[in-house]
């Protein structure tokens, strides 16, 4: 299957959009490897915080490599080993390594990403500035990247790569996009510089943080792209917005996690159909205005507004596995990412079985979305 046969039946961009959530990001590799497996690339990846860390693995590497690279890099942030991966169909033995790994990434941090932060034990009150507060620190996660990532790659411009993060100071998102910068390793860690259990990360004299405070699902990134293309886009989200009433403390504060950090996706959407739907009015409206006005400076002036694209959005969203609680973000056991490696894997297979954005679209309707839910298929 090549990209051309994927993409059809309209031309365009194929984009893949990465939300962010620790560990869980594992189901994105899944994602992806299904994609690359269908000889399926984006043009375009975008991503927050792990999903900017991942969108780097594919787009800072080229295609032959960039499954070898997110191997390399879920291996390495695991915390648990063989016997671990072999329990992982015995939901005793996954359950007990997810909880030790819970525990570890709280203790002792994650061999590769993060570790503890000496400057902590200072005190919540001491002024250790900006990229030394918080209470570990993301240098293991440099020395990976600089090992994973050829940066001149993703700057040759080949693949697009954009990453947002929140300016510390004027508390306004930025993106990161290597249309318009040279991307580097600090680019990345600002989009995964969560608070305040990481530190910011200085990026021209200014402080970042991680974007998913502010917008934990970039898909607006290429909504509001100019100029619009047709596009085919691959949204990956890690948290669902929707879920049973908790009925015990422990249940609020991943409830609350889940709500947070899934990010007012499903508003945002619905502000895009409408401003699309808009411009496809525009476009209509503008094809009706007679032929001796059509060349009227103030008539082009207003068609412009218009747009002929369509953007098929379709959504992965990753299932509750068991285990799962208010710390599933930060179960790096070997057994969890493996569960929802192999959960991204076998979604994204039977997303491109039924290959949803091939149905005709109304004229009017310029982001057609076709959510994918697995765990309701």
């Amino acid at each position: 299957m090549t990209q051309t046969q994927i993409a059809e039946p309209q031309a365009g961009q194929i984009v893949l959009v990465l939300q962010g959530g620790g560990a869980l990001g594992a189901y994105q590799a899944g994602v992806y490897e299904g994609l690359h497996r269908a000889g399926i690339e984006p043009d375009w990846v975008i991503g927050t915080s792990i999903g900017a860390i991942n969108g780097a693995l594919i787009a800072c590497n080229p295609p032959e490599r960039r499954l070898e690279k997110l191997t390399r890099f879920w291996n390495g942030v695991s915390l648990g080993g063989a016997a671990d991966v072999a329990g992982a169909s015995a939901p005793l033995i996954a359950e007990l390594a997810g909880g030790w790994a819970k525990t570890a990434a709280l203790l002792g941090g994650v061999p590769g990403f993060y570790d503890i932060n000496l400057f902590a034990a200072w005190g919540v009150a001491a002024p250790v500035g900006a990229e030394r507060a918080a209470f570990y620190s993301t240098a293991p996660l440099k020395s990976t990247l600089g090992a994973l990532l050829e940066l001149d790659y993703v700057n040759a411009r080949h693949t697009r790569l954009t990453v947002g993060a929140v300016d510390v100071e004027s508390g306004q998102l930025k993106y990161f996009d290597s249309r318009r910068m040279t991307i580097g390793i600090k680019h990345i860690m600002a989009s995964g510089a969560l608070p305040p259990g990481f530190p910011a990360i200085a990026i021209e004299g200014r402080p970042y943080w991680d974007g998913g405070i502010y917008s934990n699902t970039p898909v607006e990134a290429v909504l509001d792209d100019e100029p619009r293309r047709d596009s085919l886009i691959f949204a990956v989200n890690l948290w669902r917005a929707k879920g049973a009433t908790p009925e015990s403390i422990w249940q609020v504060l991943g409830r609350q996690k889940e709500i947070q950090y899934a990010s007012r996706v499903r508003s945002h959407i619905a502000r895009q159909e409408q401003i699309h739907r808009l411009r496809h009015v525009v476009r209509e409206l503008a094809s009706l205005v007679p032929a001796d006005r059509r060349n009227d400076p103030r008539t082009k002036e207003l068609a412009a507004y218009g747009c002929t694209t369509t953007m098929h959005l379709v959504e992965l969203l990753a299932p509750r596995l068991p285990g799962d609680d208010q710390n599933k973000d930060i179960d790096f056991s070997a057994s969890g990412i493996a569960a929802h490696r192999q959960a991204g894997l076998a979604d994204i297979r039977r997303v491109l079985d039924a290959k949803p954005w091939r149905q005709q679209a109304e004229p009017l309707q310029g982001v057609v979305i076709h959510e994918m839910d697995m765990a309701r298929a």
